[in-house]
């Protein structure tokens, strides 16, 4: 999966000031990514506020990015949920042509043991027409997927390619690049150590600050998978006060507030989330006027 080596942005959706999806700023994001060297898309994330999007607005959001795109970057849908049935029926009947590979969320709020974890993704893993990448993220769900039982799954499944982990853990990254063999990526899903990640044997990154400042992004990503490690670091520094801004008050928020202050789309957000406080917003202002 060469293809997923790199930077890929977790893509936000877009709303209007009355919350209906903007289909139009939609097109402007993924036309900013293309034109400005982001490697692979992916569609319906955490980032995407998938979980606030009703069946219809889902489709809407697939149909607009895999137009706009038109085949010009790779696409990858995220797939997950915490009822394993109902993911697998997703993984049936969804129309995956368009997409590279499946990213696929490790079970939220349930709390599955190890085992649990890896009979979801063996369920899962047997019946994907495609390769998926699994996503390991306790912070949102509850439960981590230790490096054990990631060797376990991608030993089993050759379905199983890679991973996006974003527990925060440089150590458990380490050894995940270190358990898994040589084809498998580990793909950093946090962008505070995307850049070791990636210089510790990584595969690059699944970013939400990337699609905000994707150009000097990718390079920083592009510059670490070459091991040009001081070069890389430049970047980084400039970029990292980025990251702390775009979480301070929850993702997407952050980040649409600097959609906003780019002129590509505006920064609602459906509730529970609300947009960043005027304060927030006036530090990520100055920010993209003295990037």
């Amino acid at each position: 999966m060469k293809e997923l080596i790199g930077t890929g942005v977790a893509l936000i959706t877009p709303f209007t000031s009355d919350l209906q999806i903007d289909v139009d700023g939609l097109k402007r994001v993924v036309n900013y990514q293309i034109d400005n060297g982001i490697d692979y898309l992916v569609v319906l994330g955490t980032t995407a506020e998938n979980v606030a999007l009703s069946s219809e607005e889902k489709q809407l959001v697939i149909d607009t990015i895999v137009s706009v795109n038109n085949g010009r970057l790779p696409l990858v849908l995220g797939i997950g949920g915490n009822n394993t049935t109902a993911v697998v029926q997703e993984f049936k009947e969804r129309d995956l042509s368009a997409f590279s590979a499946i990213l696929s969320v490790s079970p939220m709020y349930n709390r599955p043991t190890q085992e649990g974890i890896y009979q979801h993704f063996a369920a899962i893993a047997r019946v994907s027409p495609k390769p998926i990448i699994l996503y390991n993220v306790p912070g949102r769900t509850g439960s981590n997927v230790l490096p054990e039982t990631l060797s376990r799954l991608v030993m089993e499944f050759d379905s199983i390619v890679a991973i996006k982990e974003a527990a925060g853990d440089l150590v458990q990254a380490m050894r995940m690049i270190a358990g898994t063999p040589d084809n498998f990526l580990v793909i950093s899903g946090d962008d505070m150590i995307a850049l070791p990640m990636t210089l510790a044997g990584g595969s690059g990154v699944i970013s939400v600050i990337g699609q905000g400042l994707p150009k000097e992004f990718s390079r920083m990503i592009q510059l670490g998978l070459d091991g040009n490690v001081a070069e890389a670091y430049k970047l980084y520094f400039k970029i990292a006060p980025s990251i702390d801004y775009i979480f301070a008050e929850g993702n997407p928020a952050g980040i649409k507030a600097i959609f906003q202050k780019l002129g590509l789309c505006g920064d609602a957000v459906r509730l529970p989330l609300v947009p960043v406080s005027d304060e927030l917003r006036l530090t990520i202002n100055n920010y993209i006027d003295s990037f």
